[in-house]
């Protein structure tokens, strides 16, 4: 039986245990979808990340990403973190103090660029292949409180009314007033079922807003991931929203979002947007990572070809 290596590593954290979990085989060659899926399944994690060369030389690898239950065509822990597993197994040559490397996703090329701090610690900052994409308007306020279990006075209306936004993959973002608000968010399966999860976006992030500093919670139920502790994905989908609300015409705009604070796995996600002549033309979401565990799993090969 084929043994596999891989390895795991706590993504948007410099702290084990704390982040977001990830699972990393980098070498997959072999593998189908369906034995992704499975063991994808059977780590459990919000992601696990599958390698493979790329198909187009310029580029570093191509990259797989599997929730428990389905194929992601983009995942901003993900992608932070197969860098950073990458580069610290020696599968990724370093350059200097800093490196760019390209991987090939679902949703295309997604340049990532891995920075070496002065203590010697890595990080890992991706760049958005897809700029923001602005969904239809979501259900009313009223609606969306009742699904996360809060008022409707909790959440905020005006510039700053939810709206579902997609760079890659689609977020309903929620601005909230406190993180009292955050704290107390509560998705209802029965409310979510017969509304948002027919919705443009069925991922949720609600959040609160301290200056550049924010608190987060992302719930995605769709993809098998009740709660999870630091969403890249999400992170870049709120930058685009913050950007396009901010006056600054040009520049680059930072914030920090905390997340997975609930969930005992906080998470610390930096994202930047540059905006040009008042329209934004690059997102980026970074963080550190800490490697936990290395090992092997035998993994039955299906029957026929490998689709990888």
């Amino acid at each position: 039986m084929p043994v596999y290596k891989y390895a795991t590593a706590d993504v948007f954290t410099d702290t084990i245990f704390g982040g977001n979990q990830l699972a990393v085989f980098p070498d997959a060659r072999g593998l189908d979808t369906a034995r992704m899926q499975a063991v994808a399944r059977e780590f459990n994690y919000s992601e696990t990340v599958f390698v493979f060369p790329p198909e187009d030389a310029a580029h570093t690898r191509k990259v797989r990403i599997f929730t428990p239950g389905v194929e992601m065509p983009f995942a901003g822990h993900p992608t932070v973190g197969a860098a950073f597993v990458l580069a610290t197994l020696g599968e990724i040559a370093l350059d200097g103090d800093e490196t760019r490397i390209v991987l090939e996703e679902g949703v295309g090329p997604v340049p990532v660029t891995l920075r070496r701090g002065s203590d010697g610690a890595l990080t890992a900052q991706l760049s958005v292949a897809k700029l923001p994409e602005i969904g239809p308007p979501p259900p009313g306020r009223d609606v969306i409180a009742e699904i996360l279990s809060l008022d409707v006075a909790d959440l905020l209306g005006g510039m700053s009314a939810p709206q579902a936004v997609s760079c890659g993959v689609p977020f309903l973002l929620v601005p909230v007033r406190d993180g009292d608000a955050v704290a107390r968010a509560r998705v209802r399966p029965e409310r979510f079922a017969g509304t948002l999860a027919r919705y443009w976006a069925p991922n949720v992030m609600v959040f609160a807003r301290n200056g550049a500093a924010l608190h987060a919670r992302v719930f995605v139920p769709e993809l098998a991931v009740t709660e999870d502790p630091a969403t890249g994905s999400a992170a870049a989908s709120l930058g685009g929203y913050l950007a396009a609300r901010d006056p600054v015409a040009e520049g680059t705009l930072r914030w920090s979002i905390a997340q997975g604070i609930e969930m005992g796995r906080p998470s610390l996600l930096e994202v930047e947007a540059d905006k040009r002549g008042g329209v934004i033309t690059a997102i980026r979401v970074g963080g550190a990572a800490v490697m936990v565990s290395r090992g092997e799993m035998e993994i039955p090969l299906g029957i026929g070809e490998s689709d990888g």
